[in-house]
């Protein structure tokens, strides 16, 4: 029997193991492992299920299962194989940001697509018609402000509302200040001073933490979250900086908080 024939059969067998297993992903280097054949008779029948649509090729040497019941989506939930793929690229992450917001109940504006903070080397996103993969760069961070949430296929690694109000402001030119206003209105429900507090502190970044006190007080009215935030940083609060980075340093400036109001701010609310 020739090498296409066995890794035919067994490919097959091999995708209903996985799925009794409770995996929806694999990698290249687990089949090569698994199947002693050319890499000619691997890489045709790896083909052969994409176009039958049983897999899909997430990125290089990296796949995921697709049961019939994901058949129209093209692809199955990122919270089914994201743990699976940053566990094979050997990279510590998080989910965060709107998606996190989104799994604390900030979810009015439900995204169509994932944001990942990982560590160096960067990683190119992955956008295309079934998935769109954000990833931002991070040097470090607290790992007791990340959560493991449990999903379909195993756990995934989630920032907690406080770190990801902080990192809403950290990447604030890449989410836009009013979507994080209109994030923030709900996401506070869930905040916890305490929670904040330990966060804040562990936080490197200063300048968001002050950004997001200045939110939280005078554009939220939350007065015990800035607080908070406030006796946690006031004495590493230096010159006058813009709540939005990027843009030009014109507004009023308020004196607690040592932020300039550069930007209008309307909530999507």
């Amino acid at each position: 029997m020739s090498d296409t024939a066995v890794t035919y059969n067994y490919l097959d067998e091999y995708l209903d193991e996985l799925r009794s297993k409770g995996r929806y992903a694999f990698t290249l280097d687990e089949v090569k492992e698994k199947f002693p054949v050319s890499d000619k008779a691997l890489n045709q029948n790896l083909y052969r299920l994409k176009k039958k649509k049983k897999i899909v090729q997430v990125r290089k040497e990296f796949y995921t299962l697709l049961p019939a019941e994901y058949s129209l989506q093209g692809i199955i939930p990122v919270n089914m194989f994201i743990d699976d793929m940053m566990k094979a690229l050997g990279k510590k992450y998080y989910v965060g940001l709107i998606s996190a917001a989104a799994l604390h109940g900030a979810g009015h504006q439900q995204p169509m697509e994932t944001f990942i903070i990982t560590e160096r080397p960067a990683l190119r996103d992955i956008k295309n018609k079934k998935l769109k993969l954000n990833f931002f760069i991070k040097n470090d961070w607290n790992t007791e402000d990340v959560n493991e949430i449990k999903t379909e296929a195993g756990y995934m690694n989630v920032s907690s509302p406080e770190l990801t109000a902080l990192d809403l402001l950290y990447y604030a030119e890449s989410i836009g200040i009013n979507r994080i206003i209109t994030i923030l209105e709900e996401l506070i429900e869930v905040i916890k001073p305490s929670n904040l507090k330990k966060a804040a502190k562990c936080y490197s970044q200063i300048a968001a933490v002050q950004r997001l006190g200045y939110l939280l007080e005078v554009q939220l009215d939350n007065e015990k979250l800035g607080e908070t935030l406030y006796k946690t940083i006031a004495n590493k609060i230096g010159v006058n900086i813009p709540l939005m980075p990027g843009k030009n340093k014109i507004g009023e400036t308020n004196s607690r908080w040592k932020i300039i109001h550069n930007v209008q701010i309307e909530s999507d609310l």
